[in-house]
C-alpha cells in the first residue's frame, strides 16, 4: 500500500506520477495505475517519459512494451519510440 503526504501529491501531474511509479515501483502498483488511468494516457506518458530516457532503461522499456503494451516487436519498438521522442526533443 502507497503511503505519502496528502500535500505533496497534490500539484504532481499525471504523466510524472505514472513515470515514477513504472520506474520505481512494483507490478502490483503498475497494475493499480492501469485501473485508474486509461490505457492511453499510461501509454503516453510512459512513451514521453520513460521511453525518451533512453538506453538507461532499454531493458524495463522492452518488458513494459511487450507485457502491458502488447508490442509485436518490443526491441523494435522501443527503439522506434525512443528515435521519435528524440527528433520531437530536437526540433522543439
Amino acid at each position: 500500500m502507497w503511503s505519502y503526504d496528502n500535500d505533496s501529491i497534490q500539484d504532481m501531474p499525471d504523466d510524472m506520477l505514472i513515470e515514477l511509479v513504472m520506474l520505481y515501483l512494483d507490478i502490483d502498483e503498475i497494475n493499480m495505475l492501469f485501473n485508474i488511468f486509461s490505457y492511453k494516457k499510461m501509454k503516453r506518458a510512459w512513451i514521453e517519459n520513460v521511453v525518451a530516457q533512453g538506453e538507461r532503461y532499454y531493458n524495463l522499456n522492452y518488458f513494459f512494451a511487450w507485457y502491458y503494451f502488447h508490442a509485436k516487436r518490443p526491441r523494435s519498438y522501443v527503439k522506434a519510440m525512443a528515435t521519435r521522442q528524440l527528433n520531437k526533443r530536437l526540433a522543439a
